[in-house]
């Protein structure tokens, strides 16, 4: 009996393998899910075990220099991701409303499965984000969100890329590049130093824009349930699309309400003059900018009384 549902469950997986865009296979990571799978297993064992422990009684890295590079580098990559996504359909032949998988070998639609394939490879390397926050024991910005966010989408758009490269459900990695190219060039600017913390005061927009983003995913793929006739070949991504953008979108509201509605991320003494009902408009609240326990948080140390104090 055991050897029968063993035979089974085998079949079962040799089916769901086979049926991969054969286009794909070659590529790097996706001549199964066992090599992607393992990636992402030892990223949450460093993350959530090793890392902590190794860094326990170490100093934190001063990672200034490494962390510009690589935000800089996420900026470029992102734009390319982005300016790849449009010129292979979604400025060309694309309708931007149910557009089916070209799974032809056209040059557009291989140059739709290469960038499909950068995106989830760009996953990978965001692990990185994660890194940086373990080596410089920034403990307090390792959350579920964060990690959660880090591990589950590149496990499920390996699956997305292997089935589906393109179409209407590459639309959400597009507005993510997008996303990204605003992220990692605030995170850049952050890490340079303090010099840049003037441009710096639309951190907590942010989050807005991840909210609107996830809004404009979930909304493209609402448009399936509406259309009559839909000629995109996997719905099921486009299923976990609208859910991924509705789940986050509840995820990233509640951070916005924690952090700058109930006042979680402003300074003390600011929480205690907010809570006699005693906040200046002269505030850094009022401006928008962001504090951390009572300081401007910057790459190389903190803000106090005006003056910047290593960490």
């Amino acid at each position: 009996m055991i050897r029968e549902v063993g035979t089974k469950v085998g079949e079962l997986y040799e089916s769901l393998l086979n049926g991969r865009d054969v286009r794909l296979r070659d590529y790097p990571l996706m001549h199964g899910p066992s090599t992607m799978t393992g990636i992402l297993a030892a990223y949450l064992f460093f993350v959530l075990y090793a890392g902590p422990r190794i860094m326990a009684n170490r100093k934190p890295f001063q990672l200034k220099g490494s962390m510009i590079i690589y935000n800089f580098s996420m900026v470029a990559l992102s734009i390319f991701i982005v300016y790849e996504f449009l010129m292979s359909g979604w400025l060309t032949t694309y309708n931007w409303r149910c557009q089916p998988v070209d799974y032809s070998d056209n040059p557009e639609a291989l140059r739709m499965v290469r960038v499909a394939w950068l995106f989830l490879f760009s996953k990978f390397i965001e692990l990185m984000d994660t890194m940086f926050f373990v080596l410089r024991k920034k403990h307090s910005q390792i959350t579920f969100l964060h990690i959660f966010h880090h591990s589950f989408m590149p496990w499920t758009w390996w699956w997305g890329v292997s089935y589906a490269p393109g179409g209407m459900g590459s639309f959400h990695a597009m507005i993510n590049s997008v996303v990204h190219i605003i992220m990692y060039f605030y995170y850049g600017l952050s890490a340079a130093g303090p010099r840049f913390q003037k441009f710096l005061w639309w951190k907590k927009y942010m989050t807005a824009i991840q909210l609107v983003q996830f809004v404009l995913v979930s909304l493209h793929a609402t448009q399936y349930y509406f259309l009559e006739t839909c000629g995109y070949q996997v719905p099921l991504f486009l299923h976990l699309i609208w859910i991924y953008g509705t789940f986050f979108f509840i995820l990233f509201s509640n951070f916005w309400f924690q952090a700058y509605i109930k006042g979680k991320r402003l300074p003390k003494q600011v929480e205690k003059e907010k809570q006699n009902g005693t906040v200046s408009t002269s505030t850094p609240v009022a401006n928008g900018k962001h504090l951390e326990n009572g300081s401007a948080h910057h790459e190389n140390g903190s803000a106090q009384n005006g003056k910047v104090k290593k960490a």
